[in-house]
């Protein structure tokens, strides 16, 4: 029997190309995923946006009047926030509240943390009577694979935080209040299957916390920032690059998030998807490259950037900030 030998170095436009998906092409922008900022009250060491307590990176009122502008004047049915931690950003209430107005749906991304923060105190209740719907990360329901990838003492400001949204009605069922979890690894490998994941974080935090959610979605870990340089100082790099690659589902192209979404950065220019924009890979020529030049027709239909960080969103079951792209 012959052994099949695949090519780690491969360049993801190479695979593409032998997919039925080339060129890749967004099918309609559903999701316009607005990063607000890099100021983050932690420091995480996976974190790809590379946020934390020092940076300034601030999305301004002029530029979230642009964003909500989009909104008004096309479908868009989602409005996605994300950071940095997003709520610690002066425009964050404002962009929730014009969003809702617009009848659109809200998503706040939060470290869980930040609702612990005295400025923070009455977020969980903003954010219920608003309807948002909470995407929180947990890295894991035990409290030493969750520090090691936040810091000590995380773990607890996180079931804190999980537990003041559980009061505001979040999780809890009939409230209409969407409580999701997002869970990436904690070291150099693919996360595991989702559907069973979330039935293991169901069971054990309600059993040794009392706490409650409604869906978890996994993420791949993507060779970028700080969990590259993990990957570097461990010795993982090209084991896991490598990882990824022989990892490869065609299938995942299907449903990748930058065929439906579009990225826009605390300064306003576009990006096909949220990596790309932490890569500062912009747009195809021809798109337009900031929020002010938002032209429906040509972006719905746009052609993806790609580069071989796109292995990490087609891996195994696939990876979008909606969690595993095929069953």
């Amino acid at each position: 029997m012959s052994l099949v030998t695949i090519d780690t170095t491969k360049p993801f436009e190479q695979a593409l190309r032998e997919s039925t998906h080339y060129p890749l092409a967004a099918t309609r922008i559903t999701v316009l995923q607005v990063n607000v900022g890099k100021l983050c009250n932690q420091t995480c060491h996976h974190c790809h946006v590379d946020a934390g307590p020092d940076r300034r990176e601030q999305m301004s009122r002029e530029t979230a009047e642009l964003c909500i502008r989009v909104l008004a004047e096309t479908g868009i049915p989602t409005l996605d926030i994300t950071g940095g931690a997003p709520e610690l950003n002066p425009n964050f209430r404002w962009l929730v509240e014009r969003g809702r107005a617009l009848g659109r749906k809200v998503i706040d991304r939060t470290n869980l943390s930040v609702l612990l923060l005295p400025s923070q105190a009455d977020l969980a209740g903003f954010l219920a009577s608003r309807q948002v719907e909470v995407m929180a990360s947990l890295p894991y329901y035990l409290e030493v694979h969750h520090d090691s990838q936040r810091g000590e003492g995380a773990f607890q400001k996180a079931l804190d935080g999980l537990r003041k949204l559980n009061q505001s009605g979040y999780g809890q069922p009939g409230s209409g209040l969407a409580l999701n979890l997002v869970y990436n690894p904690t070291g150099a490998f693919l996360p595991p299957q989702q559907r069973g994941l979330e039935a293991d974080f169901k069971r054990e935090l309600q059993r040794r916390f009392g706490i409650v959610f409604n869906s978890l979605f996994t993420i791949t870990n993507m060779p970028i920032s700080r969990f590259l340089e993990f990957l570097r100082r461990s010795g993982n790099y090209e084991r896991y690059l490598s990882k990824l690659v022989q990892a490869y589902n065609p299938s995942t192209l299907e449903g990748v998030m930058c065929r439906y979404t579009l990225s826009v950065g605390w300064d306003g220019t576009l990006y096909d998807c949220d990596f790309n924009q932490m890569l500062e890979l912009p747009l195809k020529n021809g798109y337009g490259h900031h929020i002010r030049d938002f032209q429906t027709d040509l972006l719905d239909s746009r052609l993806i950037a790609v580069g071989q960080h796109c292995y990490g969103c087609t891996a195994g079951s696939g990876s979008s900030c909606r969690g595993a792209v095929v069953p």
